[in-house]
């Protein structure tokens, strides 16, 4: 790699680092999703209110995660307490509005701010919501007490604001605590005001339930802006009891994300899943620790002498050296005679002949001939390949007996 292409690359890298340093240190934006959630502290979560409740009760505070079906089957029913509500929507089924009923039959009262109310509650309450959908933007509007001795605990809500209020309420049991004023959709300056937070009387124990429409009033945004004395004052109505806060009807609810999400919801399961997986990494642990390598298998060297002997011969061959290649036979054949048959090889003689003849099974006379032709090529300074073909098969000949 040249200079100038390592400069590019260093470039390029510097680039790359500069524009992920950037990314992280970037002001993030500001969260403003709908959340209603005691742990979040964005713009429109509850963690501020949740932490002042205990003002309002002498008694410790509770946080429910579960639907109020299950959680009403085992809650303490020796002492009154108030169960609080507040969304952008709540919804209630049969089961749960049933169970809530039942709950303020016994003398408990329910808190509920929400801009949607869905259920048999409402039904059984006789009380309907009408939402504003004219306009994007909210119009401001001055959320107000009946009781003009909390004049001074009105407020005007510019931004953050749902205009949603009662049309239709039980005159006979329900009490308007709030009202609600915004102008009109004619734009001439006139204004209508309708209740936004009332107290419906329900039981032969006093229970009773609270409706509020506004459930924004409670976050962190207006708590920390101004608002938090019509906050405060709302809560009031609510009497001197324990809390339950519930955190499960939320838009900002904490939800297992994961593929294993059934699993980890039900107790027994998640249970026998987390030690199925403890199982499993004490087996791999042990296993691997006690079971013994696979041994590898070592090959038994291969004896290379004949390949490198055929190599040598078809290297020499190849270059047209056959005396070398026929005094390496001879060599060879005379080396073999004297480890094999203790001959001397040194005077190849009638008596050598003679005795190689007995010692090797061949006759006198083919042991002549080779022994006769062996002399004939040593002494000889130069050979052809038709003498080293020969001499060949000669040595072929006279070793078929296995000498």
């Amino acid at each position: 790699m040249d200079k100038r292409s390592k400069i590019a690359l260093y470039i390029i890298g510097a680039v790359i680092v500069f524009i992920m340093i950037a990314e992280i240190v970037k002001p993030q934006p500001l969260n403003w999703r709908d959340s209603f959630s005691a742990a979040d502290k964005i713009p429109l979560g509850c963690y501020v209110l949740f932490n002042e409740l205990e003002t309002f009760t002498d008694e410790e505070v509770i946080a429910s995660e579960e639907s109020i079906y299950q959680y009403l089957k085992k809650v303490d029913h020796t002492s009154p307490k108030t169960l609080m509500f507040i969304n952008n929507r709540i919804y209630f089924d049969s089961e749960e509005s049933n169970a809530l009923i039942d709950f303020v039959e016994q003398g408990n009262t329910v808190f509920i701010s929400s801009i949607y109310h869905y259920g048999n509650v409402l039904d059984s309450l006789n009380v309907s919501v009408e939402r504003q959908y004219a306009n994007i933007y909210r119009k401001e509007a001055e959320n107000k007490f009946t009781s003009p001795s909390l004049k001074a605990n009105n407020r005007i809500f510019k931004d953050v604001v749902e205009n949603s209020h009662f049309v239709s309420v039980d005159s006979l049991n329900t009490t308007i605590l709030g009202t609600i004023t915004t102008k009109t959709e004619d734009d001439n300056d006139n204004f209508e005001t309708n209740p936004n937070l009332i107290k419906i009387d329900y039981g032969d124990n006093d229970g009773q339930f609270i409706l509020h429409t506004n459930p924004f009033a409670f976050t962190n945004y207006h708590l920390l802006n101004d608002k938090e004395d019509y906050a405060a004052t709302v809560l009031s109505y609510l009497p001197k009891q324990q809390i339950i806060w519930d955190n499960n009807y939320k838009s900002g609810r904490k939800v297992i994300t994961s593929p294993l999400r059934y699993i980890l919801e039900n107790q027994a399961l998640k249970w026998a899943f987390y030690i199925s997986m403890f199982g499993l990494i004490l087996f791999v642990i042990f296993r691997g620790k006690r079971t013994q390598r696979i041994i590898p298998v070592i090959n038994k060297l291969d004896n290379a002498t004949v390949d490198f002997t055929r190599t040598i011969g078809e290297l020499y061959y190849q270059h047209g050296d056959f005396t070398n290649i026929i005094e390496k036979k001879i060599q060879y054949f005379l080396e073999f005679v004297r480890t094999k048959y203790y001959l001397d090889t040194n005077q190849l003689n009638p008596s050598f002949i003679e005795k190689l003849a007995v010692k090797s099974s061949n006759t006198k006379e083919d042991a002549k001939t080779l022994v006769d032709y062996l002399v004939f090529l040593k002494s000889k300074k130069q050979h052809t390949e038709q003498e080293l073909i020969e001499l060949n098969k000669k040595i072929e000949h006279f070793t078929k007996h296995k000498l």
